[in-house]
């Protein structure tokens, strides 16, 4: 260790034929030890040795990124010049071997050359890459090598693009698994329904922050798809309008789906009949909480499979704004576990039950969030009157997180020990308000003691 507190790690040379320990490991072992060193200094590895020569010329994982570029620009030094980067990854192109590349990754948020990408891209391609992954900041209109759409080797890809993704005619790809799209423009239904049909064995698609405006009718079908992510939260607010767009989804082994949107279009899922944990985060338009209701009760429809679902964000509170939909709501009869990743609000709470009366099996309910200052709970309140069945007859299990102690928290948490019948195990986890206020914590904690409890078994745990 040296004097500022760093590790330090010295190759010393053993025995007498000069070479050091690790020169003396296979070539495979040292491919290893590589692929996890970013290749700008992987290069330099060929001065411990002449063996070291012929070792990084064939390494497997390939990165290029110029952000030195721009984060020197950024931090006001003198960036070095766009023409030392190209020199870099053509060095590394033209002086490797003919081994094949498992991973091939290409970042060019400034440096910009329509013919050298397209060169440098297809230079991987041509290795039999196995991983793909570009991000690229380019200027319209950029095309990618066709080779790229008809790799029969690319089992992940990863495409970053503030463009449109312009599609060649023939799009096959046999091995690829893995689909992430980040920031780009869909062209049109027809070939953007091509790129998803070229995906013979998908098992992963990802959609972060792509527009769908050009399109009118998109069919997602894959008998292989098991997870599948929709971000559609754009960096710069909501669009200035609803995209007429109408997405349905057939995935019949689709077993988890994360959803993040406003949503600006439509999503049907027509078939996720193996479907097990989703995950729902819908922020509300104040201009258009109706239309996203109606969109919101759309995509909950689809939902009648799952057994762990999630919600986050305004997903319940557009739910007060669906009036008659909310009879259109299926019975979500094989959900067991439901996770509040929101704090409830007074207007949320009476939606949130009529969303537990279409959850007849429900075991385990989380509020992650707790409740919001503004909820309004008394014990002569009608609403206990008409309490959702799962919260009496089979839920065994209720998290309370962000607990403050006011009234109406003490007042909801104890309407269920005194109603449920089977009840188990209740964790309320205490804000740090209440776990610095000794005397109230104490208090509160003696209350629950003193609830007479339906189910003689539950037990009440506080942290």
């Amino acid at each position: 260790m040296n004097d500022t507190g760093q590790e330090r790690y010295v190759i010393q040379n053993v025995g007498d034929d000069g070479y050091d320990d690790l020169s003396r490991l296979p070539d495979c072992i040292l491919h290893y030890i590589l692929s996890f060193i970013p290749t700008k200094d992987v290069l330099k590895t060929a001065i411990l040795s002449k063996r070291w020569n012929n070792i990084w010329a064939s390494v497997s994982n390939l990165d290029f990124d110029d952000s030195l570029l721009y984060a020197n620009e950024i931090n006001g030094w003198n960036p070095p010049e766009k023409s030392y980067f190209i020199n870099f990854v053509e060095r590394v192109l033209l002086l490797r071997d003919a081994s094949k590349v498992n991973k091939f990754r290409l970042s060019c948020r400034v440096f910009f050359d329509a013919s050298r990408l397209h060169m440098w891209i297809s230079s991987a391609v041509m290795h039999n890459i196995q991983e793909l992954d570009l991000c690229l900041f380019v200027k319209d209109p950029f095309v990618l090598p066709s080779s790229m759409f008809c790799s029969r080797t690319i089992t992940i890809l990863k495409i970053e693009m503030n463009c449109i993704l312009e599609l060649p005619s023939n799009i096959c790809f046999p091995n690829l698994k893995t689909l992430h799209l980040s920031l780009v423009a869909f062209p049109d239904d027809d070939s953007t329904q091509r790129l998803f049909m070229g995906c013979q064995i998908l098992e992963e698609l990802i959609i972060l922050d792509c527009e769908w405006m050009n399109l009118k009718n998109i069919t997602i079908s894959s008998s292989t798809l098991k997870r599948l992510t929709i971000n559609d939260l754009p960096y710069f607010g909501p669009p200035d309008g609803p995209s007429s767009c109408k997405i349905k989804i057939y995935a019949s082994s689709l077993m988890y789906l994360n959803y993040l949107g406003y949503p600006s279009y439509e999503i049907f899922l027509c078939d996720v009949s193996s479907l097990v944990k989703a995950y729902i985060s819908v922020p509300v338009p104040q201009e258009r909480k109706k239309r996203v209701a109606y969109r919101v009760v759309n995509l909950l429809k689809g939902l009648s499979q799952v057994a762990s679902l999630s919600v986050s964000e305004h997903t319940i509170e557009s739910l007060v704004f669906a009036g008659n939909l909310l009879v259109d709501l299926p019975v979500l009869k094989n959900l067991t576990h439901l996770e509040l990743s929101m704090e409830i609000g007074d207007p949320t709470f009476g939606a949130l039950m009529k969303f537990l009366n279409r959850c007849p099996n429900l075991q385990s309910l989380c509020f992650a969030k707790g409740f919001e200052p503004d909820v309004c709970l008394f014990e002569n309140n009608l609403i206990w009157s008409s309490l959702p069945k799962c919260l009496l007859s089979c839920l065994n299990m209720l998290t309370f997180k962000n607990f403050h102690g006011n009234d109406s928290e003490v007042c909801f948490l104890k309407c269920i020990l005194q109603h449920s019948l089977v009840f188990l195990k209740m964790n309320i986890c205490c804000c740090e308000n209440l776990l610095e206020d000794p005397n109230k914590h104490k208090e509160v904690k003696k209350a629950f003691q003193m609830i007479a409890k339906g189910s003689k078994s539950c037990i009440v745990l506080f942290s």
